[in-house]
């Protein structure tokens, strides 16, 4: 949204109150009313609109604000169709299931609560959906910790570090991608320069959860043995299944563009389904857009395996035009320039940025209670102050989403808060503390800011430079 020319130029104090008051529809009616995004969003556009009409400004430029804001999310849209179509054809090769049925074949009542962190994070990554991992692995998981006696609230924390971290680093995740889109940086160049933060967190969090597991072998896996059991009655389980991870990892290796790689990958993953299945062109089609359908009959694994197609991305498409219109309209009234102007007079260096852009992000959270606006408004604020400061832009995305992304969980009255909570059976007061991988996450990328390391300056990519 660096394009788009401001027509209105706004006192700080007025601009202020304007972006108060839209952060307080939004979060009113999220958190208050448990709206989904949406509406509050389009309210938000209304009151906008009145504000830009009674400050003389032509409905003409308020219409083309939105517009222009909303293109700036073409390419995040594109990435979300092809991930859509992704995951429904890893469904139908067996590759989702493949890799979660050899990942139950490491559950061991030893190190439990480090064994539940791995498993999730593995779900997460293969799956690109922290809130189904919690809501399948995560529940037969606290299941078995019930059963063991454990304490619920590690447990419930193990799980949730796990399921966003493989959130998180998953080239299936949409706010992965959203991050990565929102500030135009290369999906995988984005998730390789998070790995310089997330595995430092990921090593950090195995070990405290492998100190506080209980060397105990008093305990029955039935219920794990029957997801076990469920993933193997799909017909899908297939070592031949695992080619399109193998896949995906040398395309990456080679910086394959983002695109490309997962077209590459959905037309392989479709030709090894008919190694098993045989399904008749209209019938593909169908589960390309609507997702696959599992019919096991076993709840859990079909809850799992019930997902993808080009629709189950329609919701957040939808909410990344809204927001992106909603961005581009606080732009073209001049409400974010004005109070950038302010910010950029004491952000002066990259530590002062990125540690700005954390705490930002994780305000948002709190307000909003949204990690896609924590991503979204956060990014479309900052880009301008990075490209000053000289900063390549994967170091915003990345700290969109250790301050993001993993910060949202941790907020009792945030969507993923409302939801974890629900389907664990555990308050998100009671696993905050346990949730290793999402606390420390910021942490290590504002201590990242502040020393300089792994901070790249975009005219040398190849070479960390510190940031003053």
């Amino acid at each position: 949204m660096l394009n788009i020319q401001s027509v209105n130029k706004p006192k700080v104090i007025e601009a202020s109150v304007i972006l108060l008051a839209v952060l307080g529809i939004i979060s009113g009616s999220i958190i208050g009313l448990e709206s989904v995004p949406h509406i509050p969003i389009i309210l938000s556009l209304f009151f906008l609109m009145v504000y830009g009409l009674s400050r003389k400004v032509k409905f003409k430029e308020i219409e083309q604000g939105m517009i222009v804001g909303a293109q700036g999310g073409l390419g995040a849209i594109l990435l979300f169709f092809f991930i859509g179509l992704l995951v429904s054809s890893w469904l139908l090769s067996g590759t989702i299931p493949t890799l979660m049925f050899y990942g139950f074949e490491f559950v061991s009542p030893h190190y439990f609560y480090a064994i539940a962190f791995l498993l999730t994070s593995l779900s997460g990554i293969v799956i690109g959906s922290s809130l189904t991992t919690a809501a399948t692995i995560g529940v037969a998981l606290i299941g078995i910790g019930e059963a063991m006696g454990l304490s619920m609230s590690i447990t419930a924390g193990a799980i949730v570090s796990g399921a966003f971290f493989g959130d998180k680093m998953s080239p299936l995740s949409d706010t992965t991608n959203l991050a990565s889109s929102i500030v135009k940086v290369d999906l995988f160049t984005h998730i390789r320069n998070m790995a310089w933060t997330t595995v430092p967190a990921f090593i950090i969090t195995l070990i405290v959860f492998g100190l506080l597991s209980p060397e105990t072998s008093d305990v029955n896996l039935t219920q794990l043995k029957s997801l076990q059991d469920g993933l193997d009655q799909t017909g899908l389980i297939h070592w031949y299944s695992l080619v399109p991870v193998l896949l995906l990892i040398v395309l990456i290796v080679f910086k394959t563009p983002a695109l490309l790689t997962l077209a590459i990958n959905i037309v392989v993953s479709i030709g090894l389904s008919f190694l098993h299945g045989s399904l008749k062109l209209n019938e593909l089609f169908q589960v390309l857009f609507s997702g696959f359908e599992s019919k096991t009959g076993v709840e859990s694994i079909d809850s799992l395996l019930t997902r993808g197609g080009v629709n189950s991305m329609m919701f957040t498409i939808s909410l990344v035009i809204l927001s992106l219109s909603l961005g581009g309209l606080l732009f073209k009234l001049g409400i974010i320039p004005v109070l950038l102007n302010k910010v950029s007079t004491i952000l002066q260096s990259g530590r002062r940025t990125i540690l700005s852009t954390a705490l930002s992000a994780i305000g948002i959270n709190l307000v909003v209670g949204e990690q896609y606006l924590s991503i979204l408004l956060t990014g479309e604020a900052f880009q301008s102050q990075y490209k000053k400061l000289g900063l390549h832009p994967k170091n915003l995305s990345r700290t969109l989403e250790d301050a993001g992304t993993v910060i949202n969980p941790l907020v009792p009255w945030s969507v993923c808060g409302i939801f974890l909570t629900d389907v664990l059976g555990v308050a998100t007061i009671e696993y905050l503390p346990f949730a290793i991988f999402c606390l420390i996450s910021p942490v290590i990328t504002i201590l990242y800011g502040f020393t300089g390391w792994t901070i790249e300056k975009e005219q040398t990519e190849t070479n960390p430079i510190a940031s003053n």
